[in-house]
């Protein structure tokens, strides 16, 4: 049985892609996809991001890739790049996206009535856009080479709207409320990852969602209250946290689970 389990969590000869990899949470994934044996190719528009640790990595399996994923051109070379260093991919990772923390302060944090329509777009572009066009392209390719397995991540905000109290303190000196663009688009992946479920099933093709609660990422102390008074487990996630879940995803582990939405969120949901 250990080797069994072992073995199903095995990644060794896959390779992943995952955009947003230089980020707090690809920078988790990546040494996470590594140990469990995967090569892996890091996109990212900004691979210098502070927030990751990427440059710590050495792996002769790991490639840095800088990438746009809202331009396909940029996505079809960073597909060509990582077929002529590790072999055709069976892992795609759609972690980049945009958000807006609970410290910004500027017109996109306003009223709803009042929401940029540039903002709007740049918030679909990438964290909606870009993930249907990755999916074109690496989830394309791998449709035509034997499969592979797709993890589209959204959040709790793509399932349940913001609970606008958790930002009320912000409020005090001007309007603050979580804004409506980046929840419209994390729903957006949900029926993304189910479409595609059901169109790449018959080439082998796995797609399911990811849905994150809030992580830790040294946000003051109010906002922390507030958040960890509507989770059940009382905390945000740590950022390592949610490593199992994209090895589970990834491998033969999940080997019949397809179209599914894996929410984890400490149980703010349920509430």
């Amino acid at each position: 049985m250990g080797s069994y389990v072992k073995n199903i969590f095995d990644l060794s000869n896959k390779v992943a892609i995952v955009t947003g990899a230089a980020g707090q949470l690809g920078g988790e994934f990546v040494p996470a996809l590594l140990e469990a044996g995967a090569s892996v190719v890091a996109f990212d528009i900004s691979l210098e991001n502070p927030k990751g640790r990427l440059k710590e990595i050495k792996s002769k399996k790991l490639m840095l890739t800088k990438v746009d994923i809202v331009n396909r051109d940029s996505v079809d070379n960073g597909l060509k790049l990582a077929l002529s260093h590790f072999g055709p991919p069976n892992i795609l990772i759609n972690n980049a996206a945009l958000d807006v923390p609970p410290d910004a302060s500027d017109q996109e944090t306003g009223p709803f009535e009042t929401y940029p329509e540039s903002s709007w777009q740049t918030m679909m572009d990438v964290n909606l856009k870009g993930m249907f066009l990755c999916c074109q392209v690496i989830g394309g390719h791998m449709a035509k080479t034997g499969g592979g397995s797709i993890i589209n991540i959204s959040s709790i905000y793509g399932i349940l709207s913001p609970d606008q109290r958790i930002y009320e303190y912000r409020a005090m000196a001007e309007p603050f409320y979580k804004p409506v663009a980046y929840c419209v688009a994390k729903s957006g992946v949900l029926n993304l990852t189910r479409y595609l479920a059901t169109y790449w099933a018959p080439k082998n093709v796995r797609v399911n969602t990811l849905t994150f609660g809030g992580v830790f990422n040294n946000q003051d102390e109010t906002f922390l209250k507030n958040y960890s008074n509507l989770v059940p487990l009382g905390r945000m996630a740590r950022q390592d946290e949610y490593n199992g879940a994209i090895i589970f995803l990834a491998s033969d582990a999940s080997s019949y689970m397809t179209g599914s939405n894996v929410i984890m969120d400490g149980g703010y949901s349920c509430w």
